[in-house]
């Protein structure tokens, strides 16, 4: 046999802006849920402008800290298109794109703890031109919203991951409480602020 070599990676085309995006897929949380959250930010570049091309995808786990949802964000009708999610079940993905402005938003419910040290977060990918490889990070919610999570006591200070980083590293990945349910948590590709980004191996 032949020796394979790796494909080279290529930085990430146009396509993915219409490709990508499917009918719904920025409201995780079925609709009327009263317990429902906003996560949004902005993806901003190493000079600090917005990105308006990017693509954002979310992963979590449910209020109950189940890393399950239900399946049904990539439903195909009978023409083969994406109609979308059907508005009742929590399937614990979120993909949307960045408007002119670079901002993004995901509607979807708290993520409970997961087990062990895991303080609950949001895992969080992005895509955007001039990328070789998709980003990896997390939103963690901040004490407020995690006191409402995991019955008023917070793992934020136990986090394995978070506990490994300095405290200004750290902030990169909490997601700051605002009024009405929002949460605040803006990706910056390079720069002084740079949020962390992981590596899975």
């Amino acid at each position: 046999m032949g020796e394979y070599r790796p494909t080279p990676s290529h930085t990430v085309g146009p396509f993915y802006g219409y490709a990508l995006p499917f009918t719904g897929g920025a409201d995780v949380a079925p609709a009327g849920r009263p317990d429902a959250i906003t996560l949004h930010g902005s993806v901003l570049d190493g000079a600090g402008d917005p990105v308006p091309d990017a693509l954002v995808e979310t992963w979590q786990a449910g209020p109950d800290g189940a890393l399950r949802g239900r399946p049904g964000s990539m439903r195909r009708d009978l023409a083969g298109g994406f109609p979308g999610r059907n508005g009742t079940d929590f399937t614990a993905f979120g993909r949307c794109a960045t408007d002119a402005d670079g901002h993004w938003a995901v509607r979807t419910l708290p993520p409970g703890p997961t087990g062990g040290r895991d303080a609950p977060y949001i895992s969080v990918c992005v895509f955007a031109r001039g990328l070789l490889h998709h980003l990896f990070t997390r939103a963690y919610l901040t004490p407020e919203a995690a006191d409402r999570t995991m019955g008023g006591t917070t793992a934020l200070d136990t986090d394995p991951l978070l506990a490994s980083l300095t405290p200004r590293r750290r902030r990169t990945l909490l997601a700051v409480a605002e009024p009405h349910g929002l949460h605040r948590f803006d990706i910056r590709l390079q720069g002084e602020e740079e949020t962390v980004f992981l590596e899975f191996r």
